[in-house]
């Protein structure tokens, strides 16, 4: 039986250096050699002791400089990841530009060790052009690799692992529900049913992650038959073995199992693209981590609620039943699970409401981002966000005892404690 696809992913982490030691490894054994035979005349001006002094001193200072850069860096992710959320923390960690940072110091040392070898070659006296330039040009870019490596680690900072998560949230917002979906009416919703079940999908392997659906293959697969296909599962589950994917209704043969598969992308961790639910959830990660009594830090939850915020009224404005796919003749084909509205405010405020309950800071901050949402967001979203907003307020009922704190912790407060809003002092 066929595995679900796996999403493609860039090259692995230590793969990366790897190709720059062993790139580097060959040019040092071979273009020197080339250099000295075929341009013998290409010769700097510098003087041999020079020449070697400055390579050596690059070539202990790289890995000297690799030692220290990278133990302070796996210690700041480590801390990070304690600190913040483990699952957020390993986006910035596998990022491109720690690989390669590596992999251009490996490549510096490497080759300032091997242009020793052909400084003074046979008592020449002579220092290769190119070679010494090709040194010193390495040299340049592994003090921007260190700058770059120094702004990408400084995304560990809590405000800025706030906006990475809340920037990846709104990409995915906007990736999932911008496109034009067609609604599903509730009469179609019954009828793909009355076809029957005539297949039925599922997960074989080890668990695995759904990351994306390609509905458009889906659709087209499902023409072809002239049949409906239902999932089971939705992005962002985790499947394990004899997990049902999907079920086929109508199909006048069956489908192709393999074709299927194909169109669901899985992998070992959970990704922003199509599962906006993904950021909020790294979002509350951090708030709920900040309430905790080891760290104790309302604030972080207060900041983390504004990223929320932005992500709820960006959601509460698109159509979130977007699950129903149709050919271009308007058949529905593909039935895809989303989340509803109910499901987000849930995801978004309930444990941040339960682990903040005692925090006057976190309860101002949360009735002042339901009082807003109450007031962008159109009146089919009303309902939920009441009964939140009556929710917190007897949350507050139940932790504050004194009338007095009751009263201060049912402010809404943009900051937690800041200005509050005077007019809701005698509500």
């Amino acid at each position: 039986m066929k595995t679900l696809r796996t999403r493609p992913l860039m090259l692995a982490n230590w793969k990366i250096p790897l190709i720059y030691t062993s790139v580097t490894l060959l040019v040092g054994l071979f273009f020197p050699r080339f250099e000295h035979h075929f341009m013998p005349r290409m010769i700097s001006s510098m003087s041999p002791a020079a020449a070697m002094a400055i390579c050596s001193a690059i070539a202990s200072g790289m890995i000297a400089l690799t030692g220290i850069v990278f133990s302070l860096t796996f210690l700041m992710v480590q801390f990070s990841a304690t600190a913040y959320s483990p699952r957020l923390v390993m986006w910035v960690a596998r990022e491109p530009v720690v690989s390669h940072a590596l992999g251009v110091f490996i490549a510096t040392f490497l080759y300032a060790v091997s242009m020793l070898a052909w400084v003074d070659r046979s008592t020449s006296g002579k220092v290769p052009f190119i070679s010494a330039w090709m040194v010193l040009g390495l040299l340049v870019v592994s003090m921007g690799m260190f700058v770059a490596l120094v702004e990408r680690i400084g995304m560990l900072q809590v405000n800025r692992m706030l906006v990475f998560t809340g920037n990846r949230g709104r990409a995915a917002i906007t990736e999932v529900y911008s496109s034009e979906r067609w609604a599903m009416a509730a009469d179609q919703a019954a009828d793909y049913r009355k076809l029957g079940v005539t297949q039925t999908i599922r997960h074989s392997g080890r668990p695995r992650i759904i990351q994306a659906v390609r509905t458009a293959d889906l659709v087209e697969l499902a023409r072809q038959s002239d049949s409906v296909v239902e999932f089971i599962a939705a992005v962002g589950d985790t499947v394990l073995e004899m997990t049902p994917l999907l079920r086929v209704y109508g199909a006048r043969e069956p489908l192709d199992e393999a074709a299927l598969k194909d169109a669901i992308e899985v992998g070992s961790e959970r990704t922003f693209e199509q599962d906006p639910q993904y950021a909020l959830r790294l979002l509350v990660d951090i708030g709920i981590k900040a309430l905790s009594p080891a760290i104790n830090d309302p604030t972080t939850a207060v900041q983390a609620l504004d990223q929320i915020e932005d992500l709820l009224i960006r959601l509460g404005q698109h159509n979130l039943e977007i699950g129903s796919f149709r050919d271009h003749e308007g058949t529905l084909r593909v039935i895809l699970p989303h989340p509803t509205w109910e499901n987000f405010l849930r995801l978004a405020l309930d444990e941040i409401h339960s682990y903040g309950a005692g925090s006057v800071q976190v309860m101002r901050r949360m009735k002042a981002l339901i009082k807003n949402l109450l007031s962008v967001l159109p009146p089919e979203r009303h309902a939920a966000l009441r009964h939140w907003e009556q929710e917190l307020q007897e949350s507050i009922a139940r932790s504050f005892v004194d009338m007095d704190e009751q009263i201060a912790a049912s402010i809404p407060d943009r900051q937690g404690l800041g200005l509050g809003h005077e007019e809701s002092k005698g509500s």
